[in-house]
């Protein structure tokens, strides 16, 4: 009887443990999903419903438009889940929790204020945000319990989330020599490249957290194990 009961608490400890992974790798996903959707939302949604005559310099600048809800509630959506999720060690926690804190400055501080350090806020709070994605795909979602057993599938992994990783910092430096250096007059500011860069730099991190939920590069199983 004794024994029984041993086995099923075993068993309901690997069920718990197979929800929380799952409910992880969900938790993942959503979040690069909706780093995926936000760009072409508020594009599309301006250029249909609002009275946008076309791409704005930056995504910031949709909280002026009809968007404004939609922009906001995608990063307050985004904050509950950086909150929310949890890593595999303090680490994942802290850089969940200041992921959180930065989305909601960027939410909270629009750049039309009348009050010149809100605006600096929501910049401030863009470029944190940013650069701890940047660390959760350089740093965090690298590593691993022992290298020597790592798969062919997680060593592609770690590829893309160097790559999206770096592609966020270079979309950031050059955001900032666009912003500081980039006449308004030249070509190339006609072309909106600070919208493009985050945009792109949106899609790194949604790409980097899709993989880390599984979604591509899964490891694969040995038949013999099945």
């Amino acid at each position: 009887m004794q024994k029984k009961d041993t086995q099923d608490l075993a068993l309901k400890d690997v069920l718990t443990a197979s929800r929380l992974m799952v409910s992880h790798l969900t938790l993942r996903r959503i979040i690069g999903i909706m780093g995926f959707v936000l760009p072409p939302a508020l594009v599309l949604g301006c250029l249909l419903f609002g009275d946008c005559p076309g791409i704005l310099e930056t995504l910031s600048d949709y909280y002026e438009t009809i968007m404004r809800d939609i922009f906001v509630g995608i990063l307050f959506t985004m904050a509950l889940f950086f909150f929310s999720y949890r890593g595999y060690d303090k680490r994942d926690d802290r850089a969940g929790d200041l992921a959180c804190l930065f989305a909601l400055g960027v939410a909270l501080c629009p750049t039309n204020s009348d009050i010149w350090l809100v605006a600096v806020l929501h910049y401030v709070s863009a470029v944190l945000l940013f650069g701890t994605l940047a660390y959760f795909s350089i740093r965090l979602f690298t590593e691993t319990g022992n290298p020597a057993t790592m798969t062919a599938e997680k060593h592609q992994r770690n590829r893309i989330y160097r790559w999206c990783g770096y592609t966020i910092i270079f979309c950031m430096l050059s955001v900032g020599i666009c912003t500081f250096f980039l006449p308004k007059e030249h070509w190339i500011a006609s072309l909106m490249p600070v919208f493009w860069l985050e945009w792109l730099m949106l899609w790194a991190f949604g790409y980097s957290w899709l993989v880390k939920g599984n979604t591509y590069w899964k490891d694969v199983v040995p038949e013999n194990t099945k």
